[in-house]
């Protein structure tokens, strides 16, 4: 894959400006919910609000992901973890909440803000786990990692990881505006159910 090609995809999506106006509007909506998260994170449990994840984005370019802390203060294993079950225990009551319906993830529109995600695009992985790409699989590093995504609306955390990486990579191949738009439908409806798309 060129750079060209590359760069040709990521001009294909909602402009800069619509992540710009997106992230925007949706923090001054959400500040409310972000404090009382914050407080009930600092009521229950000992560390910081905020939890920061390195992680892997465009052309595999680290930065630090924001998330609202869910777990235990150093609970959450180094590198490539283990996976986040019902009734875990490394997960905090409020955690489990805000897990429920994704509301640990709207710290990610700071970093929607910043530059380094896209409203829509694959979601964040580690680098531990970009290093083990095929060549294909490296497609979806094509574009920004996004707040919700292809894989997101089609299964979420409840499909094989092989799959979403290759949902992800159709996403990349086939990324317009109009596709864009209608995972944000999507996304909203499914939010809008209680559902949540992480798992």
């Amino acid at each position: 894959m060129s750079a060209v090609s590359g760069e040709r995809r990521a001009a294909s999506g909602l402009p800069r400006v619509a992540d710009l106006a997106i992230a925007a509007v949706a923090l001054a909506v959400a500040s409310p919910v972000l404090a009382l998260a914050a407080a009930a994170i600092k009521l229950e449990s000992r560390g910081p609000v905020v939890y920061r994840s390195r992680r892997a984005g465009r052309a595999g370019e680290e930065f630090d992901l924001l998330k609202l802390r869910t777990m235990h203060a150093g609970s959450d294993p180094v590198g490539v973890g283990t996976p986040v079950l019902p009734g875990d225990p490394r997960v905090t009551r409020v955690g489990a909440f805000l897990r429920r319906f994704s509301l640990d993830e709207l710290p990610n529109l700071i970093n929607v803000a910043r530059g380094e995600m896209s409203v829509v695009g694959p979601r964040p992985t580690l680098s531990a786990q970009v290093v083990e790409y095929t060549p294909r699989q490296r497609l979806r590093l094509d574009v920004k990692p996004g707040l919700t995504g292809w894989a997101q609306i089609n299964g979420r955390a409840g499909i094989p990881w092989g799959e979403r990486i290759e949902l992800d990579v159709w996403y990349v191949e086939h990324r317009s505006a109009a596709l864009d738009l209608r995972i944000l439908a999507r996304t909203a409806r499914l939010l809008l159910s209680g559902h949540g798309l992480y798992g």
